[in-house]
């Protein structure tokens, strides 16, 4: 059952059809870097998590930590030679996933896709795992989409992980894996 909590963070995201960046940031200063492009008023998304830690008294603190310390995504609401312009003069070193090595062109994730992985990626829920895109590679699995619940609509592959299923959802950078029961699912057709 989905929480007044949750289902509030469902109802911000929004698919307005804009793909979005995958940006890789090769320093750890991933508030500076948001704060950029939030200032070039651009809609900035870091996959967040919930982290306990016991200060010296003994008292656990719950404290709201990104997944990846150097990764975010950029929403495109403006033209891409703009947005390159704005990654050109950041004050810190990053990079913005291309299609290929050789192709430098600026990948583009579907904002359908962004969608699915921003609900997928509420902190408030627990049952949650993150992979890297290699262990996701190495997980075989159906295509789905999710036919009851609060996640009705979404699609992913449905995996198996230590006796439990998972809708795997794989997006440049980082893949997330929400628990889910394999009877709510339905195959893709493929063809």
């Amino acid at each position: 059952m989905m929480n007044e909590q949750q289902s509030k963070y469902i109802d911000e995201i929004v698919d307005d059809g804009k793909p979005w960046f995958a940006i890789r940031l090769f320093t750890l200063k991933l508030d500076e870097v948001t704060n950029y492009f939030r200032s070039k008023g651009l809609e900035v998304f870091t996959p967040m998590h919930y982290v306990d830690e016991e200060d010296a008294r003994g008292r656990v603190h719950r404290y709201l930590r990104p997944v990846v310390r150097n990764f975010l995504f950029v929403k495109q609401t403006i033209e891409v030679a703009k947005f390159k312009r704005i990654v050109y003069e950041a004050n810190h070193k990053i990079a913005v996933y291309t299609k290929s090595k050789e192709n430098k062109e600026y990948y583009l994730i579907p904002s359908k896709e962004m969608y699915e992985f921003r609900i997928m990626c509420n902190p408030d829920i627990s049952i949650r795992k993150y992979i890297t895109p290699e262990e996701a590679a190495i997980k075989p699995g159906d295509l789905v989409c999710v036919k009851f619940g609060p996640l009705k609509g979404i699609t992913g592959r449905l995996v198996r992980s230590s006796k439990k299923y998972y809708l795997l959802k794989e997006i440049p950078g980082v893949s997330v894996m929400l628990k889910v029961t394999r009877w709510c699912c339905e195959p893709l057709d493929t063809n």
